[in-house]
This record gives C-alpha cells, structure tokens and sequence, in this order.
C-alpha cells in the first residue's frame, strides 16, 4: 500500500528539484489514479501491528468503481489499534471522511490523495473519464481494427528478450470491456469481437460505432495504459516501480508508431523505516545504514572480523607465498621450461587453498 505514497512523494520531490535547477520553469506533480484496474485482490488489505485488516467484499469490475460498503468495518477494526495520540486521531479523521463520506473507492482515494499533497500542487487524473476517453478512440479504433499494439510490442519483445526478462506479453487486442460490474478482455475470432465470459458480441462495424457512441466501455490494459496516459497529458518523465518501468521499457517502438512521445523513466524511490528501538540494536552492533544494504554473509563476514582478535587477514601470507614461487619458477626455467606450467598451477591452487581457508 506505501507504493502509493511513495510514488507520489518520489514525483513531488523531482518537481521541486527541477524547480530550483529551472527557476523559469514550471513542473507539475501528477498522481494518475488506477481507477480502472480490477486487481481488488492486491488492494483489499493492510497489515498493522501483526493484523491482517482486510475490506471483505464481492469482486468485480474496475475497483475505482467500488462502493464504499463495507469499510465501516474496517474503520472499527483499524481504529481500535491505532489509540488517542494526536497523530492516531488525524488517522482515523482522515479514513472517516475519505472511505465512509465518499460513495466510491475513487471518489475516497482522490479525497485522501488531496488531503495528503494538494499543498504541493499535485494534479490527479482520473483516466476513466468520458471525455478523456473520447480524445483516446482513434488509438482504440486502430487497436481493433489493425492490432497495433501487438504488433509493434511483439517486434520489440523479439529483440529484448535475448538479454531481457520480457515482463509482460501483448495480446492480439489490448482492450477491455467495461460495464457495471464487469471489465472482460476484447477479443477477435473469426471476424466476430467477442468481450470475453458473456454473450456480447459485435461485427467490426458495431464495435467502431459502439466505441463512438460510449467511449468510456473501453478501457486499457498494462501495455495500452501508458501510451493513453501520455495521450491525454504528455510528461516529461513518468516515475514507477521496478515492475511497471519493466514492461514500459516494451512499449517505445509502440509509441514511435502511433507518433506519441516517449517519457523519461525512473524508478521511484525506495524507503526502510528504521525504529528507534532497531536504532539502538543498531548503535550496540555498531552497524551502520550503508551497511544495511550489504549482503547477509558479507554483513556477518565484516562484523566477524571487525569484532574478532584473531588475525585472519592472509594478504602477507599470499603475498610471501608469491615470493616463494618467484623463485620456484627462475629454477623452472633454468631447467626445463615446460615445469614453468606445472609451478604456475601449482601457485594458483595454494594461493586459492589460503583464500579459501580465510573465508572459512
């Protein structure tokens, strides 16, 4: 749930330095909502204080279109642990007015989002919109007609996945169907779209003027998302996690097709809170933070030696052993030239033996 935040804290931060790079400029903060999405499964829980505080309710459809019912559970259950502190109470004002005063999830995460960061002049977009969408239909009708998208992503996937990890693959039409309590992937057979698990169909002619008449029943899956994003407000830089610029990265010679400019990427930032009581743990240790992103068994191996009065530093003994085959190999040469390879090897396995024999 803190990816959220971070994100929109990571976008914040970069417009403020820009800011002070560029004083003659003006950079905008935007929080684009995924109100379309139909993960609940990722979103319908938290943990706190060893409790899994979960918002039980039936899927289905985009979450952004969610009511609220329900989630006066949650609040009693959330607030119960959280106390009477001054912060504790700004919490429970702050869930109070955004989940149970609003009737949709949408609705609920814009309150919350503004509340939180409207001082920093973030924008929120909300992408499932009538109108946005309207702006969006040539790409869309493109998209059903000529497969666009798969297409051009395909290309691209061919010549990263030799070195890549390909995050995710493009359909043959990368669109859903949004209805009520429904969004069901688009898809063609033999002439026929069909939008998949009900009895909707269309010809291409039906669709096309479907799309015209309700614009906002289509919606964009992950590879179509990104390039309407920048359709209906181009970035300079878009700011995702390690999975989303994965698949983002797929998605340029797509872009280059349908003559959309193509964002700088970066990755958000990443945050470890550190208590005051792993603070002092830490301090006793004597570990620092930099140390904290060591390896496991390096940590362990540092702090053995740091904390340990033997001495298990074998550089003199390599480097006095080196010494030795210095000498080995002048009488090698001196005698027969081919026992020069029989000493070299000789060196390389007692000199790996020591190195190994000090990790141990």
């Amino acid at each position: 749930p803190l990816y959220f935040l971070y994100k929109i804290i990571s976008t914040i931060n970069m417009c403020e330095h820009l800011s002070m790079q560029f004083p003659n400029e003006n950079f905008v903060p935007v929080y684009w909502m995924a109100t379309e999405d139909h993960d609940f499964d990722e979103i319908n829980y938290f943990n706190f204080k060893n409790n899994k505080v979960q918002w039980n309710r039936v899927d289905g459809g985009a979450v952004g279109h969610f009511d609220t019912d329900g989630l006066q559970e949650v609040f009693e259950q959330f607030s119960k642990e959280l106390g009477t502190t001054r912060n504790a109470i700004y919490l429970k004002n702050l869930f109070e007015e955004g989940y149970l005063n609003n009737e949709t999830l949408t609705d609920a995460t814009r309150y919350i989002a503004n509340q939180l960061f409207s001082e920093f002049g973030l924008v929120i977009v909300d992408g499932d919109d009538k109108e946005l969408k309207r702006l969006y239909t040539p790409i869309v009708a493109e998209e059903l007609t000529e497969q666009t998208s798969f297409k051009a992503v395909s290309k691209t996937i061919t010549a990263l996945e030799e070195n890549y990890k390909i995050q995710v693959n493009p359909r043959g039409i990368n669109q859903f169907y949004l209805s009520e309590n429904s969004r069901e992937r688009i898809v063609l057979e033999n002439g026929v779209y069909k939008v998949n698990n009900t009895d909707i169909t269309f010809t291409k002619e039906e669709i096309l003027r479907h799309l015209d008449e309700v614009p906002e029943r289509f919606s964009p899956n992950v590879i179509m998302r990104p390039l309407y994003q920048e359709l209906i407000l181009p970035n300079l830089a878009y700011i995702g996690g390690g999975g989303e610029l994965a698949y983002w990265l797929e998605l340029k010679a797509y872009f280059e097709t349908v003559n959309i400019p193509f964002p700088i990427l970066l990755l958000r930032n990443s945050v470890q809170v550190v208590s005051e009581k792993q603070q002092k743990k830490l301090d006793n240790l004597s570990i620092s933070h930099e140390e904290l992103f060591l390896k496991q068994h390096q940590l362990l191996s540092k702090k053995v030696v740091e904390n340990s009065v033997i001495e298990v530093d074998f550089n003199e003994k390599i480097e006095y052993l080196k010494k030795q085959f210095l000498e080995l190999k002048k009488i090698a040469k001196k005698t027969d030239v081919s026992f020069v390879g029989a000493v070299n090897a000789q060196e390389t396995k007692q000199i790996k033996g020591l190195q190994n024999l000090e990790k141990r």
